[in-house]
């Protein structure tokens, strides 16, 4: 009971900070993920023992340049192809039997593509359709929530088989098919207020965002499965490190950026 009390005032205070900053301004959206960003690097970096502290110069620059310096097409079309190929490099190693012996140099280049991209375009998003569009990106935040919430329930109450025991032993398929019907639920209603987005392309983006968050989680938990770890750190509790919560949106990221740019070139 004590931990279900702390998991449920961790989770609110989280949820508050979200949404408090995705209102109050822009700046303090773009603040909060760039600490999360870091918060996220320190923990890949402890679990894939990265020595050093480059990486985190390197996103900051990073990070500086595709939010306030450039907004040029063919530039953020390159990152965002560069973060979507580690990414699907990174689903090879997920579904590889063989264990991932990282060079240093790999470790660098996967956490600031994979964790210091997918941030990045995680604070694009809101930008890519409007001034700042405070609905789309909470939008995608309760498409998340919704999925693993239900994937949970429904996943307790009714799952039988196991989704990919080797690396995350409790999810089932039958919870991972209740959190996406739940989610396209979800996305329906979303369309009523975040109309720059048709029914269609809500839907669209609810799939999209239930199979990448998915495997996110799931990449998440085979890095910490190779580390021998339950959870990616501690500063959240009852819910373990920032990287633990963001997993999902962090992979789902640049993957929900295409699908907004392909919506805006066929719209």
């Amino acid at each position: 009971m004590r931990e279900i009390l702390r998991r449920s005032i961790t989770g609110v205070i989280y949820v508050l900070l979200l949404l408090g900053a995705v209102f109050l301004s822009s700046d303090a959206f773009d603040f909060l993920f760039m600490a999360f960003g870091l918060a996220c690097l320190y923990e890949f970096k402890r679990i894939v023992r990265l020595k050093g502290y480059y990486i985190f110069v390197a996103y900051l620059a990073l990070w500086w340049i595709f939010i306030y310096l450039t907004n040029d097409t063919i530039v953020v079309n390159l990152l965002m192809l560069l973060t979507i190929t580690v990414d699907i490099a990174l689903l090879m190693f997920l579904f590889s039997k063989k264990p991932g012996n990282f060079t240093s140099f790999q470790k660098f280049f996967i956490g600031l593509f994979y964790i210091g991209g997918g941030c990045i375009f995680l604070t694009m998003i809101p930008y890519k359709i409007d001034e700042f569009a405070q609905f789309l990106i909470m939008g995608i935040f309760i498409l998340i929530w919704v999925n693993d919430t239900f994937a949970y329930l429904v996943g307790r109450t009714l799952g039988r088989t196991k989704l990919f025991p080797a690396v995350s032993p409790k999810k089932t398929i039958e919870g991972s098919v209740g959190g996406l019907i739940f989610a396209l639920i979800a996305a329906y209603f979303l369309s009523w207020y975040e109309t720059r987005l048709t029914v269609t392309e809500w839907m669209a983006m609810a799939c999209l965002i239930v199979v990448a968050g998915s495997l996110g989680d799931l990449l998440e938990s085979k890095f910490k499965r190779m580390a021998g770890v339950k959870d990616s750190g501690a500063i959240l509790p009852g819910h373990g490190g920032i990287w633990d919560r963001l997993d999902s949106l962090v992979f789902a990221a640049p993957f929900a950026y295409l699908i907004l740019t392909i919506f805006s070139y066929v719209s």
